[in-house]
């Protein structure tokens, strides 16, 4: 299979996320494919693409069968096939349309990002998937050197060719934690102390039935 463009794996991106964030609405319309593709928040690099350009990617995508028109309605509708295409599993497809969605990324941003997606139960499991990825032939996904100052080695996609390391570098954040690390962290924080409030509770009710002071 050829390289995609990088209006192509846009594309196709929006329509596996969309069909898992907004459901009642995919397979997609053009006006909304072309909203998604031109979104402004969880993008990067955020594009202005025109109807017409996204209609050429979709063909683009429709002659490597991994899109078509959805049948069944007045309003010519698009969605994806890429997990068959690929023969991936939900959770290696989650990984991918992140990266071609939001770029370069770290383990721990990769897990807060596909929350809606598919959720992880850890970072390695994370690591796990994207392992696999790069042992794939062709490789899917590939682990960038770490920029100078990082925490944490990103990961990018290899669907629309070899990765420009140089370049990727110097899109990588001055500090030594990018805000998504931080945000990743939050998160696994609020999960924690939610499992621990859950097993306060449990305790305290067990002591409550057997007559004990749980202190």
């Amino acid at each position: 299979m050829r390289a995609l463009t990088p209006l192509e794996a846009r594309v196709l991106g929006v329509l596996v996320e969309k069909q898992h964030t907004v459901p009642d609405t995919y397979p997609l319309s053009l006006n909304s494919l072309v909203a998604g593709v031109n979104q402004k928040t969880a993008r990067d690099p955020v594009i202005n693409a025109t109807e017409a350009e996204v209609l050429t990617a979709v063909d683009g995508l429709k002659s490597l069968s991994l899109a078509f028109e959805g049948s069944g309605s007045r309003v010519v509708r698009f969605e994806h096939n890429m997990a068959r295409v690929f023969s991936l599993p939900a959770a290696s497809v989650a990984l991918l349309t992140m990266l071609m969605l939001r770029g370069a990324q770290t383990s721990a941003e990769l897990r807060l990002h596909c929350e809606r997606l598919h959720r992880f139960a850890d970072i390695s499991s994370v690591e796990g998937f994207l392992e696999e990825l790069a042992g794939k032939e062709p490789a899917r996904v590939v682990k960038l050197p770490r920029a100078p100052g990082a925490r944490e080695a990103r990961w990018a996609h290899l669907l629309c060719g070899e990765v420009a390391f140089e370049a990727a570098a110097a899109a990588a954040p001055d500090g030594g934690v990018s805000a998504g690390e931080i945000a990743a962290l939050k998160a696994e924080q609020s999960r924690l102390a939610a499992e621990l409030a859950q097993l306060r509770a449990l305790v305290q009710r067990m002591a409550a039935e057997l007559g004990i002071d749980a202190g």
